[in-house]
């Protein structure tokens, strides 16, 4: 597990979006777009990143920042496993690894949102199983048909520096 962004991250990020199938095309230059703003920016950006890897290898990775106008508030903006590496705890330690950072920063609550399509069914019973409870649905936010659920998670006391 790294939080060094290097860039030939750009280029891991795209291929691991991409290989899910769940994203358009859209999509997957807006997570592009966030690993260069945060080379360009550095943490000023407003992204945090986590990478984790197998054998020198970027097999998975996690987005987050600050909620603007909130005092302890995240979101979390991806978490992406490549596929080969799904049900292999990949998705459990980026989590866990970002709830940790988060609390280090001073966070207390992270926001992680999701479509309602039921391609989208085992990404919402991930975060339930990690935690998680439905916060809210908006109904056809995306799309007809395709809502927007909002899973939060209240985080252990932000860890003294």
């Amino acid at each position: 597990m790294r939080d060094a962004v290097t860039a030939p991250d750009v280029e891991a990020v795209r291929s691991l979006v991409l290989g899910t199938g769940f994203f358009s095309a859209e999509e997957v230059e807006v997570a592009v777009e966030l690993v260069e703003a945060h080379l360009a920016q550095g943490p000023a950006s407003g992204y945090h990143f986590l990478f984790a890897e197998r054998a020198g290898r970027v097999v998975g990775y996690a987005c987050y920042g600050p909620i603007a106008l909130t005092r302890a508030s995240y979101d979390l903006y991806w978490i992406v496993v490549e596929a080969g590496h799904r049900r292999g705890g990949v998705g459990r330690l980026l989590i866990g690894a970002v709830e940790a950072a988060i609390t280090d920063l001073g966070g207390g609550q992270l926001y992680v949102e999701t479509s309602s399509r039921p391609q989208y069914a085992p990404t919402r019973a991930f975060y339930t199983r990690m935690g998680y409870r439905e916060a809210a649905l908006f109904e056809d936010f995306y799309a007809p048909d395709d809502g927007k659920v909002v899973f939060a998670k209240r985080l252990a006391a932000p860890h003294r520096r």
